[in-house]
């Protein structure tokens, strides 16, 4: 990995340029510029770090954990964020609350309203968490007569988002067209091979000056003046490490609307109008608070929603969310104070607080990059591999972790805890970017990691497979034998008078046995829960 450079020809300039365009790419052309051997050295960094990471690291999976595939730098922090949401799922613990909503009427038009406040108190999603206090709650709001006290309205606007980067375009071609991240890449590759697109590797959110000017054309031409703000708007990225280094993913020519068929023209589809609507004018919007109180003052019900004011580039285009409700959308007819619209209706209904939501590819890209870990390019090939170690399995696009890949990142916790945590592995992208930078010196980032990291490696290698199966036994005790309500031992083995359960390795993985095994023939899952 540290071999020698090769010896490079006397002369070699490089051109630069950070938009795909004829002009960017004529005025490049006309001022070379000398090779820059920093970034040379941040890539030479980052593939050595890799082949460090993958080379060494797989080989002790392979003694000491069987059924394990392959570790990787980037791969099996992302294995991780999937893992310790399926561990924050199983122990999740659901808890009741009912809700008290009114169907009430106004100049014809019906709306919902909730109670927010019952004989006196405040009422939270959880305060109400019976049956009884629900019905009790139920009959007091149908029994009162309830008037608008208040009409709190505020003006709101909401701004476009900026072009596509590759880890936003990841994420909304799987919320809108069910597009994993190598699909989309895949048929992002094939448009801008095909000159519909500029690069669509790249982390940058800033358009060409060009295009600016040629999507203003296009919103001028397609829309009303208002729609078109006075100043072409300006993008900076919120992505941590981010280089910029191309301009973000658009259309090569606004006046181009539609291209191909298919997949090929729904994602194509959605770049044009990102890129369009980036440039809009802003929607103006107006949130409404209505709330009513009955004669006693002692209940409360309130209801909100939104008008669209004006449009602006939601008329275009509108960025989809993960698991977000939109609480605020629906419209309300005109109220004013003392008004009392009529009553339709009392509900009282239970629900269950959920638990977080597995991941998506969106979710997913959107954490990594949250996290600096990884670079957008990546994230693709990364989430592929998961899926081919079989790792992980996808469900109704949802990350669902197989037992492989949470015994493989319990492993990892427990002897390579630093080389999987967030931080490290985030802080070696700081440091590539010093390296980048002129700020560092590559083998010496190189030599700083190899130094703790291998001895790491040699210990563990030579440790006896027992010893690793009983410190992950004692590792994941709280996960694989959880408490038990009725106070029993979560240990005892169901099958036998006498035997405790415990972690096993096998030619094929790990699995749950007695220890009378084998004359006592119990055994489950690694990742089976128990009984």
């Amino acid at each position: 990995v540290l071999r020698a450079k090769k010896a490079l020809p006397a002369k070699v300039d490089r051109v630069t340029f950070n938009a795909i365009t004829k002009a960017a790419v004529t005025e490049a052309m006309k001022a070379p510029r000398a090779l820059d051997e920093d970034l040379i050295d941040a890539y030479r960094a980052r593939r050595a770090l890799d082949y460090l990471v993958g080379f060494t690291l797989s080989p002790v999976l392979w003694r000491k954990l069987p059924g394990a595939k392959s570790a990787g730098r980037v791969q099996s922090v992302a294995l991780r964020i999937i893992v310790e949401r399926e561990r924050e799922i199983e122990a999740f613990t659901p808890q009741e609350y009912w809700s008290v909503t009114a169907d009430l009427e106004q100049a014809g038009q019906g709306f919902e309203a909730r109670l927010v406040r019952w004989r006196g108190e405040k009422i939270d999603r959880l305060t109400i968490g019976k049956e009884g206090d629900a019905l009790a709650a139920k009959a007091d709001v149908e029994n009162g007569r309830f008037t608008v006290a208040s009409v709190e309205t505020k003006p709101a606007s909401r701004n476009p988002p900026p072009p596509f980067t590759t880890s936003t375009l990841q994420q909304e071609a799987s919320r809108k067209l069910g597009l994993s991240a190598n699909e989309t890449m895949r048929i992002a590759q094939q448009l801008y091979e095909d000159g519909a697109i500029t690069y669509m590797r790249t982390d940058g959110v800033q358009m060409d000056g060009s295009a600016i000017s040629a999507a203003r054309k296009a919103i001028a031409d397609r829309y009303d003046a208002g729609y078109l703000p006075d100043k072409p708007r300006q993008y900076q990225t919120k992505a941590k490490n981010a280089q910029e280094a191309h301009e973000a993913i658009r259309p090569t020519e606004f006046t181009r609307e539609s291209v191909g068929s298919g997949v090929h023209a729904k994602l194509y589809d959605l770049i044009f109008k990102r890129a369009l609507a980036s440039q809009m004018a802003s929607a103006r919007l107006e949130r409404t608070a209505i709330e009513f109180t009955d004669g006693t003052g002692q209940h409360a019900l309130r209801a909100t929603g939104q008008v669209v004011l004006f449009p602006g580039f939601l008329a275009l285009y509108e960025e989809g969310r993960d698991d977000v409700a939109d609480e605020d959308g629906k419209l309300l007819p005109a109220m004013k104070a003392g008004d009392q619209p009529a009553k339709r209706d009392v509900r009282a209904e239970q629900h269950f607080t959920q638990p977080p939501p597995r991941y998506s590819e969106a979710s997913l890209v959107k954490r990594l990059e949250e996290l600096g870990i990884g670079r957008p390019s990546t994230y693709a090939s990364t989430i592929q591999t998961l899926k081919d170690r079989d790792y992980v399995r996808v469900e109704k696009n949802r990350f669902f972790a197989e037992e492989s890949g949470r015994l493989l990142t319990a492993f990892l916790e427990r002897f390579f805890e630093r080389y999987v945590a967030y931080e490290f592995t985030a802080g070696l992208e700081d440091e590539l970017d010093e390296i980048s930078g002129g700020r560092a010196q590559w083998q010496a980032v190189l030599e700083a990691f190899w130094r703790d990291f291998k001895p790491k490696t040699v210990e563990i290698m030579d440790r006896k497979p027992s010893e690793i199966t009983a410190e992950l036994d004692e590792f994941l005790a709280p996960m694989l034998f959880p408490e038990k309500a009725d106070g029993s031992d979560p240990r005892a083995c169901p099958l036998c008078a006498d035997g405790r359960l415990s972690l096993r390795g096998g030619r094929f993985g790990a699995f749950i046995a007695c220890s009378n095994y084998p004359e006592c023939k119990f055994t489950r899952k690694f990742g089976q829960p128990g009984g």
